[in-house]
C-alpha cells in the first residue's frame, strides 16, 4: 500500500527540481486523459489524512517555491503555511480527500481543502491544492495550486515520470504567464518561457549551464521573430538573427539587448 504523498515529500512540501523534455509530453496527456475518464466512475473517498512526522516534533509547516525575479536571480517564495495550533499532530482547518481512480485499492488523487469563514462568518471549504498520480506508480506526477477563489495559480509536472518535477507553470487570472523548465536534468531551471494574453512572446535559455541566460527567442504571431545569442558569456547579446519565417512589419534594426540574469 503506497503512503500518502505527505510522507513522501516531507509533510507535503514541493520538490524543487524543475525541467521538461518535449518527447514525454504525449505520455502525460495520455495518462491525464485516462485519469479524467476514470473520474467519471464511482470514486472511493477516504477520510481526512493528518500530516505524518519525520521522527521529530513539528508544529508549523511552510511550503515555498523557487521563483525568478525581474533581474534574473532566483528566490524562495512562501505559498502556504500550516500550523498545528493544538499540538495534536493535525493541521487546523485542513481536509484531505483521496480518490482511487483505477480501483486498485491505492489513492491516485489527493485534494486539499482549507476552511475559512465567509463574510457572514460561516465556514466554507476551499480547494487549495490537488495532487495526481497519473500513471499509477505510487508517485505524484502533477501538483495544482489554487487561490482562495478556486483559480489555478501554479502547476508542477513530472513529464517523464521519474519521480521529480520537470516543469513549473505560473498563472495569473487563469492564464499562463510563465513556464520554467530544466531540460538537462541537473536540478536547475535553464529555460524560461514568457506569455502575454496566453501567447508565447519570449523564450530564454542557459545553454551552457553557467547560471546565466545566453540565448533569447522573441516570438510574434505564434512564430520566432528574432534570436539573440551571447557568444562570450558576458550576459549581453552579441549576435541577432532574424527568422526567415518572420512576418513582423517592424524595422530590422537591432533591438536592445534584454537584461541578463545575474549569477
Amino acid at each position: 500500500m503506497k503512503g500518502h504523498p505527505e510522507s513522501q515529500n516531507g509533510h507535503g512540501g514541493f520538490p524543487r527540481r524543475l525541467g521538461v523534455s518535449a518527447r514525454f509530453g504525449w505520455k502525460l496527456s495520455l495518462c491525464a486523459a485516462v485519469a479524467l475518464a476514470a473520474c467519471g466512475g464511482n470514486k472511493a473517498v477516504q477520510p481526512d489524512a493528518s500530516p505524518t512526522s519525520t521522527g521529530t516534533a513539528q508544529d508549523v509547516w511552510q511550503y515555498s517555491v523557487t521563483v525568478k525575479n525581474a533581474d534574473g536571480s532566483s528566490s524562495e517564495q512562501l505559498v502556504r503555511k500550516e500550523m498545528d495550533a493544538t499540538f495534536d499532530a493535525k493541521v487546523e482547518g485542513r481536509k484531505v480527500l483521496q480518490y482511487d481512480l483505477n480501483r486498485d485499492g491505492n489513492p491516485d488523487v489527493w485534494e486539499y481543502y482549507v476552511t475559512v469563514k465567509d463574510a457572514d462568518g460561516h465556514p466554507v471549504e476551499h480547494l487549495v491544492r490537488k495532487e495526481m498520480d497519473l500513471n499509477f506508480d505510487g508517485k505524484v506526477d502533477a501538483v495544482y495550486l489554487y487561490d482562495i477563489s478556486g483559480t489555478k495559480v501554479r502547476e508542477q509536472l513530472d513529464l517523464d515520470f521519474d519521480g521529480k518535477f520537470d516543469e513549473t507553470i505560473f498563472f495569473e487570472k487563469g492564464q499562463v504567464v510563465r513556464k520554467e523548465r530544466d531540460l538537462n536534468g541537473d536540478g536547475k531551471v535553464d529555460t524560461w518561457l514568457y506569455y502575454e494574453h496566453g501567447q508565447l512572446v519570449r523564450k530564454e535559455r542557459d545553454t551552457k549551464g553557467t547560471g546565466r541566460v545566453d540565448y533569447w527567442e522573441f516570438w510574434e504571431n505564434g512564430q520566432i521573430d528574432r534570436i539573440g545569442e551571447d557568444l562570450d558569456g558576458d550576459g549581453t547579446v552579441d549576435r541577432w538573427t532574424r527568422s526567415p519565417e518572420s512576418v513582423s512589419t517592424s524595422a530590422p534594426a537591432t533591438p536592445p539587448a534584454p537584461a541578463a540574469p545575474a549569477k
